[in-house]
């Protein structure tokens, strides 16, 4: 008889001699690391005994393991930064890993995801980008940069996105997942405004203020756009006790500081546009019709495009400390270096499709093949052969160029099929509490998605934890629903809220 997939299942189909094994393999590979590590002379090695911890809480309490991995995700540091230059994220992906391999053992086992949760659109749409993004390793041109991109976007997938509908079925794991992180949050928010505050607030030193928990400073500015929503929607919920209301709308005025002073023009612009987006979710147009108002945008931008382009060819102002003039500089195409190398990388990444526009170049390998698609008079100042500044820039030309023409079409997939479903949640919810978390959830993910217009962060952990752990929030909240409409919504764990 096959067992349907609860969280704690994979876990609990660990027969003890295989928990057993897994602690002795864990234990001397801590001693073997811990030396080596020592014998390297880094001293942030004492911390290592932690990961025992974490992996006793692994293989006996699988929810706090969840709640760990949000925790520690924003203050986990690359060890590209350190003197190790390691591509991983310490120590939020290796726990990311253990889980992803958890679930597999889970799979092997017989435990099975509930077809309510397979056969879901949000679920379609993301193993139809998996697989196909499997099918672009196989034929990528550098197999084995595309194989460790598809491994690492599996072990953000797989525990996030399928551990984590059953995991956030229960509405108070939702709450807990996200003052878990929004906690972490705060600490690096508190690091940076002091480094930022040593420096005199400057334009220039916030760009790199927040290393080494984020990268850059529009990674930083991203994950403040996606949280704010869900924030400032949580403190309307009544069910909520005041002081807990307090505390998150006080979470989203910090989280709004931060925003600000993160310099991010792309944050920016995803906040203004998912803000004008809140009225046709308040008043509850079906989403086709929100469509349908895109295609009409995208169709006038495109008959005016050459209109448009001569209107902001004649913007001069560079970025700025000036809080105005740096959002004038957002459509500076003339002479910003910043805007103008996102135009070099989006015109390499197209003409890369023009060369293979099925295939695809593989997962991961734009940085390394975008050099020769470069022309002499895109390049600015910051330009580089290397590959060594970043990727794409774009959630969706870049899978254009990694992953063909159905790479792009089938993100869009995953974001056309989310927001559908977070429109529908908001108006098919019972209770004011679902509706609100809906409500910040969907404008939380509408920010990233117009933020990956300009920039693209779902190869790393900061952004890649929340972000599929949005979409099974939405996932685990419109199962609920189905089950509602059908009569068995008591028996449904999304509605239990103590």
């Amino acid at each position: 008889m096959q067992k349907q997939g609860a969280y704690q299942d994979h876990i609990t189909a660990l027969s003890e001699p295989a928990k057993r094994l897994i602690i002795y393999i864990v234990s001397a590979a801590f001693i073997a690391l811990n030396g080596y590590l020592i014998h390297r002379g880094c001293l942030w090695s004492v911390a290592l005994p932690v990961s025992l911890l974490i992996v006793f809480v692994l293989i006996t309490s699988a929810e706090y393991f969840f709640l760990i991995i949000a925790f520690l995700t924003p203050l986990s540091v690359n060890l590209l930064d350190t003197e190790l230059n390691a591509g991983i994220s310490i120590p939020s992906e290796p726990l990311l890993v253990a889980m992803t391999l958890i679930f597999i053992f889970g799979l092997l086992m017989g435990i099975q995801p509930e077809k309510r949760q397979l056969y879901h659109p949000v679920t379609i749409a993301i193993l139809l980008n998996l697989s196909w993004m499997f099918v672009t390793v196989l034929t990528s041109t550098l197999p084995l940069i595309s194989a460790k991109a598809y491994l690492s976007r599996l072990w953000f997938v797989l525990p996030m996105f399928f551990m984590g509908i059953t995991f956030f079925g229960k509405l108070r794991n939702i709450k807990r997942f996200l003052w878990c992180y929004a906690l972490a949050l705060l600490i690096v928010i508190v690091y940076t405004t002091y480094r930022h505050y040593l420096n005199g607030f400057a334009e220039k030193t916030g760009t790199w203020v927040m290393k080494p928990f984020y990268n850059d400073h529009t990674a930083y500015g991203s994950i403040m756009a996606l949280l704010i929503p869900v924030f400032i929607t949580m403190s309307f919920i009544r069910r909520f006790s005041p002081l807990m209301r307090i505390a998150c709308f006080g979470a989203a005025i910090i989280f709004m500081g931060a925003l600000a002073l993160s310099f991010s023009r792309a944050a920016w612009t995803s906040m203004v546009i998912a803000m004008a987006a809140l009225p046709f979710i308040l008043l509850k147009i079906k989403f086709r019709w929100v469509v349908l108002s895109m295609v009409m945008a995208v169709m006038i931008f495109y008959t005016f495009r050459y209109e448009i382009v001569d209107v902001l060819s004649k913007n001069k102002q560079d970025s700025s400390a000036n809080f105005v003039e740096h959002v004038q500089s957002i459509s500076n195409i003339s002479s910003d270096a910043s805007n103008l190398e996102r135009i070099n990388r989006w015109q390499s990444a197209l003409r890369m499709f023009g060369e293979r526009p099925f295939w695809g170049w593989g997962p991961g390998t734009y940085q390394f093949q975008y050099a020769p698609f470069q022309r002499s008079q895109d390049k600015t100042v910051i330009s580089t052969n290397f590959g060594d500044v970043g990727n794409a820039h774009s959630e969706y030309i870049g899978p254009l160029a990694e992953s063909g023409v159905f790479g792009m079409l089938t993100f869009f997939a995953v974001l056309l099929t989310s927001l559908s479903t977070g429109f529908r949640i908001y108006r098919k919810a019972s209770t004011s509490e679902v509706r609100l978390l809906a409500l910040g959830i969907t404008l939380g993910l509408m920010t990233y998605f117009i933020h990956g217009t300009l920039n693209n962060f779902l190869d790393t952990d900061k952004l890649s934890v929340t972000f599929w752990a949005f979409l099974a929030i939405l996932v685990a909240m419109d199962r609920g629903l189905q089950k509602q409409e059908s009569g068995n919504d008591e028996s449904d764990p999304a509605y239990r809220t103590q």
